[in-house]
């Protein structure tokens, strides 16, 4: 006897009730009768799965799991946002908040460490750029996605975490155990060098402040001869900072564009000649724990021929996100674009290569 099967008749009175809508657009006329055929091969998986999988689900469980699935293949970067992690996205943090101090990402279906914030919990056990974490306390990282494993390593401040650790060059996985606190972090860092001749400026993130704070270190040292820009295991941030920044060095043409499907979500960002610093000599530095943002910037000074690059190869995090509800407490966040140099070239999966190659070394 067969069951009911509201969700076919759901979809069925959709797809009857919307089709004067899709014929009247004309954009799915063509491709209509392909449309229904994948609609349908959905419906018979999703019965299919409710019928015979071996633990009960209802029909929102198996929906919610074929949402995640989807968005999860598409890129390291979309997902779906249930309840819970949606509610989580919408608390407000103003720069406080109970964790290790690390940025992850997704590296070739691997959990990887991005960078370790300098002064945090992550940094003080010793974490390192391209770490793999294989472990969050008992549960492994293996098809765990992005946002299910930053979830796991939040929680109270003082609580502790273990996390198993694969590390180039070590022989086998390690352990370490990290307690968590409330990340507070400077975002930008000045000090002379060279007989007080180089300004040396280190950001460890792109926040709202970076380029108030960077004008201000920059008119307190106007004798500076040059500047040393540190954007080592800086994992990224807001992107306008990113355009601003840059701006002070660059006194004409594009920073960076934005490129989609989505022309409305298309943006090209250019220079100003008003106030750039566009002749003090510039070195930035960069590592594999350098990304987003961070390679905006080292990007477009390289394509401007403005600094010298130096370190090693960076991350690679190119892409753009937004969220978009599907629901009043569900959302998915989702891949909408790429960032492109002045150049053309990509960032995404490719990074920055270093005018100067340099690999850090140990002191015996």
């Amino acid at each position: 006897m067969k069951r009911s099967r509201p969700f076919a008749i759901g979809v069925a009175t959709a797809l009857v009730l919307g089709a004067s809508t899709i014929f009247a657009r004309g954009t799915f006329e063509s491709n209509l009768s392909s449309r229904l055929e994948a609609i349908t091969k959905f419906t018979k998986v999703v019965n299919t799965v409710e019928d015979y999988y071996v633990d009960p689900l209802t029909i929102e469980e198996i929906i919610n799991k074929a949402i995640s699935g989807l968005l999860s293949n598409l890129d390291a970067h979309s997902a779906y946002l249930d309840k819970k992690h949606y509610k989580e996205l919408q608390i407000q943090t103003q720069g406080e908040f109970g964790g290790l101090g690390i940025t992850v990402g997704m590296r070739d279906g691997a959990l990887t460490v991005i960078a370790p914030l300098e002064g945090t919990p992550a940094d003080r056990a010793g974490l390192k750029a391209g770490d793999i974490i294989l472990k969050i306390g008992d549960k492994s990282t293996l098809d765990m996605t992005l946002d299910e494993a930053v979830n796991l390593m939040r929680g109270k401040p003082g609580t502790k975490i273990k996390l198993t650790i694969f590390r180039k060059g070590e022989p086998k996985p390690f352990v370490v155990e990290i307690v968590r606190d409330i990340i507070k972090v400077d975002s930008v860092y000045a000090k002379h060098i060279i007989d007080d001749s180089v300004l040396y400026l280190r950001i460890t993130n792109f926040d709202k402040k970076v380029v108030k704070d960077v004008k201000k270190f920059l008119k307190q040292n106007r004798q500076a001869k040059g500047i040393i820009l540190d954007l080592r295991n800086n994992p990224g941030g807001l992107l306008d900072q990113a355009v601003q920044l840059s701006d002070l060095f660059i006194d004409k043409g594009v920073i960076v564009s934005q490129k989609g499907r989505i022309e409305s979500e298309n943006r090209v960002y250019k220079a100003h000649k008003a106030g750039t610093l566009k002749d003090i000599p510039l070195v930035v530095l960069v590592n594999a724990g350098s990304a987003s943002a961070s390679e905006i910037v080292s990007g477009a000074l390289q394509d401007h021929k403005r600094a010298v690059i130096a370190g090693e190869k960076t991350f690679g995090k190119g892409s753009v996100q937004v969220i978009l509800p599907i629901t009043d407490d569900e959302a998915i966040k989702l891949t909408i674009a790429r960032y492109y140099l002045p150049s053309g070239r990509t960032i995404q999966a490719k990074g920055i290569t270093p005018d100067v190659i340099v690999y850090p070394g140990k002191v015996e």
